[in-house]
């Protein structure tokens, strides 16, 4: 017996244990990571109001019943311009390949357009079974959700369709209630009080570009990389933490430190209540911010974000 067969077998009291991947994929900005934090009831993809913010696949773990549900929030599918562009969307379609079932998630408000309309198509090359989800539908008139649905339906032939909200949880029990009736039969793939497969010292680095992104808006590009440097558990229970914030050019550089040291400031604080909270204990947090130009053609900084490099 395997070790997760154990853990199965001691977490649940009835019924044979259900278990499996759920590739969450749409279009930038359709609401994914909010998406997953909901199922997961916990933060395990970093959010903001900016498109592309997710750049690999992160992996959140709930338990619904005797179910265990890992989803797999991909990068929005877009228009690749960039090499990291073509590297987060491949990233995206190989994470829905490889999962036991594919959730098509789209922005109600902004239906079927563009970059929707386009992954649409590509689902039809697909094999997994495939269910539709509609967000953000407190936003549009019931009657239209309708007819988006099944204008939907004709490209590809779902299993079901749901109609929730991210923000607000209206929907998601009936979503999680079917997905939990709907994984194969077998042993839990982690250990029951995991969350996330994400390493802490990524999830920290996630939660400081995060709070960049918060804080810049639109002052500072995508040209913007934070990786976690330094991780010392000291003996009085703290933990100090030492991260870097790439960008390719001085200018950049200026933008992320704000006059006087305010933005890099406000952005360390702001993510040291985080993760103090996350972690449960006192975090000293220090952020430098270097410039490496044309990092987005490094491939260690690939490695650094879980994608594979792509060549060309």
């Amino acid at each position: 017996m395997t070790e997760n067969e154990n853990i199965a077998g001691d977490g649940k009291e009835t019924g044979a244990t259900r278990s499996g991947f759920v590739a969450l994929i749409g279009p930038t900005n359709a609401g994914k990571s909010t998406l997953v934090n909901r199922l997961v009831g916990a933060k395990v993809s970093i959010v903001s109001h900016k498109v592309q913010t997710t750049r690999a696949i992160v992996r959140g773990i709930a338990i619904h019943g005797n179910a265990q549900i890992v989803f797999m929030d991909t990068p929005g599918i877009f228009k690749p311009r960039r090499r990291l562009d073509r590297a987060m969307v491949t990233s995206a379609w190989g994470g829905a390949k490889d999962a036991d079932l594919i959730m098509l998630l789209i922005d109600s408000e902004r239906g079927i357009r563009g970059d929707a309309e386009a992954i649409l198509e590509g689902l039809k090359e697909v094999r997994q079974p495939k269910i539709l989800v509609l967000n953000k539908i407190d936003r549009v008139k019931p009657e239209d959700l309708l007819k988006l649905a099944a204008a939907a339906n004709e490209f590809v032939p779902f299993e079901r369709t749901f109609m929730i909200s991210a923000t607000t949880g209206s929907g998601c029990e009936d979503l999680m209630d079917y997905l939990a009736g709907t994984l194969p039969e077998g042993p839990w793939y982690y250990p029951e009080d995991q969350i996330s497969d994400l390493p802490m010292r990524q999830l920290a680095a996630e939660i400081t570009r995060e709070k960049l992104f918060l804080r810049l808006h639109q002052e500072l590009p995508y040209s913007s990389h934070v990786e976690t440097e330094k991780w010392e558990e000291r003996k009085d229970g703290s933990v100090r933490i030492e991260q870097v914030i790439y960008v390719e050019r001085d200018s950049q550089k200026k933008i992320a430190l704000g006059k006087g040291g305010e933005a890099i400031k406000a952005i360390s604080t702001a993510s040291r209540k985080e993760l103090s909270e996350i972690l449960e204990q006192p975090v000293h947090l220090f952020l430098f911010v270097k410039v490496r130009e044309n990092w987005g053609d490094d491939p260690e900084r690939f490695r650094e974000m879980g994608l594979d490099f792509p060549k060309g």
